[in-house]
């Protein structure tokens, strides 16, 4: 078995992190096989470095290697690029051509953002990944190939299959052996060794000092979200190495080149199934219902404080109050210290009258006790289904069902949105 750390070495990959090394020991080992692979992923975070590993470990490895960006070729041109085309069989078709899965036969293709392949196309790459045989555009021979296909997407492939923008059977197809390379703010005890690796790279590149970051500019590197990911962290270490005239890089000069590095954006999910992003998004409700019950506690505190200002109420000794609790268990502990009259050396109090007043509680009186019903002491209800279920019809009443509105205040998706209402039954 081959050991993960040289081929780190060899294939210049730098990290340690679980989920790096996770997807690098499945690379390894399905690269002996002939499997079918998709590796899966944002944008920037080396997938085609994952499909040369496999390549490159693989009994294909003297055999052509080369790397395809769906995206980037023309919907009317791909299926020619890819499978070739006659004389002849549409305009500008001079001559004959090989296509790629012709010319590397024996070797392995890489098809980066294979889900902006259009359907037709779909169609023919599943037919050659089943049976090894494909057509030239324009032709009737059906030809076979050998070719090993590694496939990659940033897309959520399971989202685009709803959409009919992608083909069921083909995901199924590809995807026989999953790769998930984590996003650098999933690593981030790996980005202050990248950028070290990319500041050696670049002193070398403009035969100039490395630079280096102080403490505080290091901890916000490694809390920046990196949308882009490895790509974006090599072009920012270019970007100081050149501009910066100073070789200890701070705050001030990050933020002064990069500015972009102070937001502290909310990383939005990247779960592949969708399962993470909906537990994300029952949090965000959660959230928000504790921050109404905090706010609706402090209107009440305030109420109770102006209360006792404007009526010029007198609040007793502590001590007093807590007396009071003990026999009758009738009142709340204390609202807060600074309203109590806790001073040891006060002076007497020149009528009993007055040091009545001070002995009763705040509004509440003994005589009038007897008028009002008993009362009832009801524990809060802290399940999380009820809080959530509770702020959902509070949303939905909010905006008078329309659930897009809804949704956008609870911070969740319409689609969430609407599982939840199926779910707890609810009402519009």
């Amino acid at each position: 078995m081959v050991n993960i750390q040289s081929v780190k070495q060899r294939f210049g990959i730098i990290g340690r992190s679980e989920g790096l090394d996770r997807a690098l020991s499945t690379a390894i080992r399905v690269s002996n096989t002939d499997l079918t692979v998709l590796i899966r992923g944002e944008s920037g975070v080396g997938k085609e470095i994952f499909s040369r590993v496999i390549h490159d470990l693989s009994k294909r490895k003297h055999n052509n290697f080369i790397a395809i960006n769906c995206g980037a070729i023309p919907e009317g041109t791909i299926n020619s690029e890819l499978f070739g085309h006659e004389k002849g069989s549409f305009t500008g078709a001079t001559s004959e051509r090989k296509g790629y899965f012709e010319t590397v036969n024996g070797g392995t293709i890489f098809l980066d953002e294979v889900g902006e392949m259009p359907l037709d196309t779909q169609a023919y790459l599943l037919r050659m990944l089943e049976t090894g045989e494909f057509l030239r555009v324009g032709s009737s021979k059906v030809l076979t190939t050998d070719v090993r296909v590694i496939a990659a997407t940033n897309i959520d492939l399971e989202k685009q299959i709803k959409k009919g923008k992608f083909r069921e059977d083909l995901y199924y197809r590809l995807n026989t052996v999953p790769i998930v390379v984590p996003a650098l703010h999933e690593r981030r005890e790996d980005i202050y060794m990248l950028f070290r690796k990319f500041a050696v790279d670049f002193s070398e590149k403009y035969k100039t000092g490395s630079i280096e970051v102080d403490e505080n500019a290091r901890h916000m590197l490694e809390n920046y979200r990196w949308p882009g990911n490895i790509r974006e962290l090599k072009n920012l270490v270019e970007q100081l190495s050149v501009l910066s005239e100073e070789k200890e890089i701070t705050t001030d000069i990050l933020l002064d080149i990069a500015p972009q590095i102070a937001k502290r954006n909310l990383p939005s999910s990247t779960s592949q199934n969708g399962k993470e992003s909906e537990g994300f998004q029952e949090r965000e409700i959660l959230y928000k219902f504790l921050l109404d019950m905090k706010s609706d506690l402090n209107d009440l505190k305030g109420l109770v404080y102006n209360l006792i200002k404007s009526n010029n109420l007198s609040v007793p000794d502590i001590r007093d109050m807590r007396q009071l609790v003990a026999v009758g268990n009738e009142y709340s502990n204390p609202i807060e210290q600074e309203y109590y009259h806790t001073s040891s050396n006060a002076a007497n109090y020149e009528h009993e009258e007055d040091d009545y007043q001070m002995q009763k509680p705040i509004i509440l009186d003994h005589a009038a006790k007897e008028k009002y019903q008993k009362s009832e002491v009801v524990e809060d209800n802290l399940s999380l289904e009820d809080m959530e279920k509770t702020m959902i019809k509070k949303a939905l009443k909010k905006y008078h069902s329309k659930r897009k509105d809804a949704a956008d205040e609870l911070g969740i998706s319409e689609r969430t949105l609407y599982r939840k209402i199926k779910q707890y039954d609810i009402e519009e």
